[in-house]
């Protein structure tokens, strides 16, 4: 109604909602929600108390199922803390999802896999502002996680049996501000580059678009600089 005036009211925004399967509002506040007015649409007849049951049951079977209505001695997600969310079961599943999700656009040579068994007394640097930079891996909408438990590119590399040196180039994806010098320092001196970019919440996020795909601020130019 608002943004693509689709609809005039919230009546009539609740209806079509409605009609259209949705059962759960992200609303402005309590006092001023469409949904408010499905008591309304009912009592006119634009919608059947058989499609509102509909709508409710999978709510309540989910809420159900979460142990909401049930004491908390009862609910055994209300025991759960970091030690089971952190155990080694969950971190491996995590490691696994993240492995299964990589796209991988071109290996040339055969470059990847990085294998710990050919790494011994090799150099390896990563570089950029993605590489160390443990605030700007997540995107929008994402868990603020303990530190602790987060690996950045720099830190899981460091776990590889190999000479890690490290150089952000720029602090913040923006890459208003970058040092030259100190890529070229740590790129040239290495026999593996991992170049680590990007954009993040500081650049782009729910209500903040881009015009174009480029990669933010100087971030093209460190790129060119760490694989020269």
């Amino acid at each position: 109604m608002l943004g693509h005036h689709y609809t005039r009211t919230f009546l009539e925004t609740a209806v079509a909602s409605m009609n259209a399967g949705c059962n759960l509002e992200l609303s402005y506040g309590m006092r001023n929600n469409v949904f408010m007015h499905i008591p309304q649409a009912l009592a006119m007849g634009n919608i059947t108390l058989q499609m509102l049951r509909d709508r409710v049951r999978p709510l309540f079977y989910t809420r159900m199922r979460l142990g909401e209505f049930d004491p908390p001695a009862m609910n055994p997600y209300s025991t759960l803390d970091l030690s089971t969310v952190q155990s080694p079961e969950h971190r491996n599943l995590s490691l696994e999802a993240a492995v299964k999700s990589f796209v991988l656009l071109k290996n040339t040579r055969g470059t990847l896999p990085l294998r710990a068994r050919d790494l011994p007394g090799k150099r390896l640097a990563v570089v950029g502002p993605f590489a160390d930079n443990p605030r700007v891996l997540f995107g929008d909408y994402a868990p603020v996680p303990e530190p602790r438990y987060i690996y950045t590119p720099r830190r899981g590399l460091e776990t590889l049996p190999a000479n890690v040196s490290f150089a952000a180039g720029c602090r913040e994806p923006q890459c208003q501000q970058y040092s030259r010098a100190e890529v070229v320092g740590a790129a040239g001196a290495a026999d593996v580059v991992v170049v680590c970019l990007g954009t993040g919440t500081d650049v782009e996020t729910e209500a903040k678009d881009r015009r174009d795909l480029s990669l933010p601020g100087q971030q093209l130019e460190l790129l060119q600089d760490a694989v020269q």
